[in-house]
């Protein structure tokens, strides 16, 4: 199975400027074995289980918990069974239609 999840969490009790908290979230990525790519509105990454999505999505508000007092969360999921590697598959999808994207 394929579990696609875009996550963009961050404070909203923080003002403006939260790259200092999201910063604690990618280091997390950074630091595991999850596939992940970093976009400027949030975090896809693909994982197998479902389980496995909600626990690192519960690790990253742990990221934050300590310190932040309200946190906005959004959560997008793509799940499909019997597949895997589709952060790179649907990319190349496009591309084989239109040519190379912009990276």
């Amino acid at each position: 199975m394929s579990v696609l999840c875009e996550l963009a969490m961050f404070p909203t009790d923080k003002g403006e400027g939260v790259s200092e908290y999201v910063s604690r979230i990618i280091k997390m990525f950074k630091e595991s074995d999850i596939n992940y790519k970093l976009t400027p509105m949030g975090t896809v990454f693909e994982v197998e289980t479902i389980q496995k999505a909600t626990e690192i999505i519960n690790n990253a508000y742990k990221q934050l918990e300590s310190d932040c007092n309200r946190v906005y969360t959004t959560i997008k999921m793509d799940i499909r069974k019997n597949k895997s590697n589709r952060m790179t598959q649907k990319i190349k999808s496009i591309e084989n239609k239109i040519g190379e994207i912009s990276k």
